[in-house]
């Protein structure tokens, strides 16, 4: 057993008003796991102030889930497949900004409009980043902001490159929320939608996130996760057919270049 002291657990928030003690313990002992590159059963056991067998119980639950495996040789709990997966997945989103944002930058500066970066979270598009325009009237960034995929210009790009079994699973009901008036209120609408879009290769969303708002979005083609797209948003007043087509043409060629840029 390691001679190490115990690292103590870190709190972000008030203690739940209902603890759960098990799936507390469990993310006690991935903490743990990120401390040190190995844990002896004993090791857990001590830690969470448990019996060894109820340490063996959730240390098999977690290599159920891949979370952990259990060296063969040793026979210590290591990193399992997922956790390496999920820490890979993190550490990927946040190279994808850093290496977008160039692009992103270039892209706001020819159509001096408002830009966007999305990425696909279930039925979600969540804003990694977002470049303002400079113009007096203009789109608000939406960077941090998650927003129903089926409203968005964006989500709805992305929404275009799912199979219909992976859509069906965000979908499972007819009905769907609607942020405007405007907005897509069925998956039969929706799944409409997304065939027009995958067969013209782009997106537009016409006042259906935002009053007063239009927006046309292109998904990267490289099918990695997690799923981008690039968007940009203008002001109704703005936007006619030649913009429309300036716009499209600029997003296209920026998608090209960032996933050119991405491994």
């Amino acid at each position: 057993m390691s001679n190490e002291p115990f690292p103590a657990s870190p709190e972000y928030a008030d203690v739940p008003q209902y603890p759960i003690e098990s799936v507390d313990n469990a993310l006690r002992v991935l903490l743990l796991l990120g401390e040190r590159s190995h844990l002896r059963l004993t090791d857990v056991s001590q830690y969470l102030g448990v019996a060894s067998s109820t340490a063996h119980r959730l240390l098999a639950m977690l290599g159920y889930r891949g979370l952990v495996r259990q060296n063969p040789s040793t026979r210590c709990y290591e990193p399992g497949p997922s956790l390496d997966q999920l820490a890979y997945a993190l550490i990927r989103r946040l190279d994808v900004r850093s290496r977008a944002r160039p692009l992103l930058e270039q892209l706001n500066a020819d159509l001096q409009e408002t830009v966007h970066l999305g990425r696909l979270e279930g039925g979600d598009v969540h804003f990694i980043d977002s470049i303002e325009s400079t113009r007096a009237l203009r789109v608000v960034n939406r960077l941090g902001r998650s927003m129903p995929a089926h409203c968005t210009s964006t989500g709805k790009a992305l929404l275009a490159t799912l199979s219909e079994a992976e859509l069906l699973a965000v979908y499972p009901d007819e009905e769907l929320p609607k942020l405007t008036r405007h907005s897509i209120g069925t998956r039969t609408e929706l799944i409409e939608d997304l065939a027009e879009i995958r067969r013209r290769g782009f997106a537009t969303s016409q006042q259906e996130s935002e009053e007063g708002v239009q927006s046309l979005a292109v998904a990267l083609r490289a099918m990695r996760s997690p799923r981008l797209a690039l968007c940009a948003s203008v002001p109704i007043s703005r936007m006619n057919a030649t913009t429309r087509k300036r716009i499209r043409q600029h997003l296209i060629e920026a998608a090209e270049a960032i996933d050119q840029l991405l491994p």
